[in-house]
């Protein structure tokens, strides 16, 4: 018998198939891989936005879907071909949660899988997938959620990992916790960040742009951001406003003269910043990254900038200083972390981490904050940043490291920052997507007093 004649796939689908592969098979970040595919295609417009929210939601919801492919399969996922369970959660993602009649997504991925895979995995596509169909969202997390552990009930319906969930919990009241999680789930706004001394806020305003609440240097932006002159050269960056405020902070309180070291520098959005405010103070930065590729983007962050105020690129090992001790008046030490403050704009990531993940981290973070409170004259300043809201990445790092010592004091983030409320836990600052719609950061500013012991 003569195969069945399909369809060319649709543009839209086979790129974030497309996606889906890179991140599943070479560890792609979903964000940069779609951006990356959607230039090279020239997709645009409408085609753009729904590849867009196919690959984004597709990645957030992927531990709920699996369950539910499963459910619906009557198999284990282990028995699916790779890429056909990504066929399988992208038709899922648009039967269950975006306006896509069932005919068209069954059909638009039966064709798909045919032209990417084979026509041999048309049929366990269309018959999963219709079955999948059978039930709305709510229904089939209701049905799989009976009878389990609330925590456990919470992780579907929120699409986290149980563990995340269990830190989360750590430190947040209980009924913020749901909250926090669901926020996690919304696509979140793009944040412009102006260079200073080099754009202004209210340039980007008349561009169309809307100035936000906490961070002077931010604005809201709607569309491609390459839409704008100034960002394609540089004057402006796409950057979180709570990663704006963070860096911002440690330039307020007063701090001895001397040059500003940013200590894990990559990509960029903060060095940008930190080196309009050095300037403007009459200081330089020293910018300190490891990997050759990102320290090449912090080059590009500050490409803007005069040649005489333009931060020096160190490619360096933060925890083995090239620099002699005491020597920054200012230091920001942004150490790798789990990411989980930043899993709506990288949802993937809570597929890829884990718990002992953390644990390795915290060793890292430990040594780097060490290695920054030595780069700090007496009397500077250090801040302490993480992506992260996880206690073992945030305020178990900062008392450890600060554990016995006499010559470091803890500046209260609410003096630092009076503009952003909620500044928990303690004297630092926590930022929450449901609080502050910012991702979510935390930041300790330190000062190194006038000994050593």
């Amino acid at each position: 018998m003569a195969a069945p004649k399909r369809r060319k796939p649709d543009r839209p689908r086979r790129l974030a198939f497309d996606v889906l592969r890179a991140v599943h098979t070479d560890g792609a970040y979903a964000n940069l891989a779609l951006a990356g595919l959607l230039s090279a295609r020239g997709l645009t417009g409408r085609d753009a936005a729904f590849a867009t929210e196919l690959v984004s939601g597709t990645c957030r919801w992927q531990g709920s879907y699996d369950e539910i492919v499963a459910a619906a399969a009557g198999r284990s996922l282990t028995s699916f071909q790779p890429a056909v369970l990504d066929l399988l959660r992208l038709g899922t993602h648009q039967v269950l949660a975006m306006r896509v009649p069932v005919h068209a997504a069954v059909g638009a991925m039966v064709d798909l899988a045919a032209a990417t895979v084979g026509e041999r995995v048309t049929g366990i596509t269309n018959a999963v997938l219709r079955r999948v169909a059978a039930r709305d969202l709510d229904d089939w997390l209701d049905l799989l959620a009976t009878g389990r552990e609330p925590r456990d009930a919470l992780a579907l319906r929120t699409s986290h990992p149980r563990w995340v969930v269990d830190a989360f919990a750590d430190v947040l009241p209980e009924d913020q916790l749901e909250p926090a999680l669901a926020a996690d789930n919304d696509n979140p706004d793009i944040t412009l960040a102006v260079r200073p001394g080099l754009a202004e806020v209210g340039q980007l305003v008349d561009a169309g742009a809307v100035a936000t609440s906490l961070s002077p240097f931010a604005a809201r932006w709607s569309g491609p951001p390459a839409e704008l002159a100034a960002v394609r050269d540089g004057r402006v960056g796409v950057q979180d406003e709570g990663s704006q405020l963070v860096a911002w902070g440690l330039t307020r309180p007063q701090a001895p003269a001397g040059p500003w070291l940013d200590l894990c520098a990559g990509p960029g959005g903060k060095t940008a910043l930190l080196a309009g405010l050095a300037a403007a103070a009459g200081s330089g930065v020293v910018a300190v990254e490891p990997s050759a590729h990102r320290a090449g983007l912090v080059a590009a962050s500050v490409r803007a900038y005069p040649a005489d105020v333009r931060p020096t690129v160190l490619q360096a090992d933060g925890t083995r200083p090239a620099w002699r001790p005491g020597t920054f008046a200012r230091v920001l030490v942004d150490a790798p972390c789990s990411g989980l403050g930043a899993l709506r704009r990288r949802p993937e990531s809570r597929w890829r981490r884990s718990a002992e993940d953390v644990e390795q981290l915290h060793e890292l973070q430990t040594r780097l904050l060490t290695s920054a409170l030595a780069a700090a004259s007496p009397g500077g300043l250090v801040g302490y940043v993480t992506c992260s809201p996880h206690c073992r990445e945030t305020v178990d790092v900062v008392e450890g490291v600060l554990a016995g010592r006499t010559d470091v004091e803890v500046v209260p983030a609410a003096d630092v920052l009076p503009e952003v409320a909620d500044a928990e836990p303690g004297p630092y600052l926590q930022l929450w997507p449901h609080r502050h719609g910012t991702d979510a950061m935390f930041v300790a500013y330190l000062r190194v007093l006038g000994f050593r012991s």
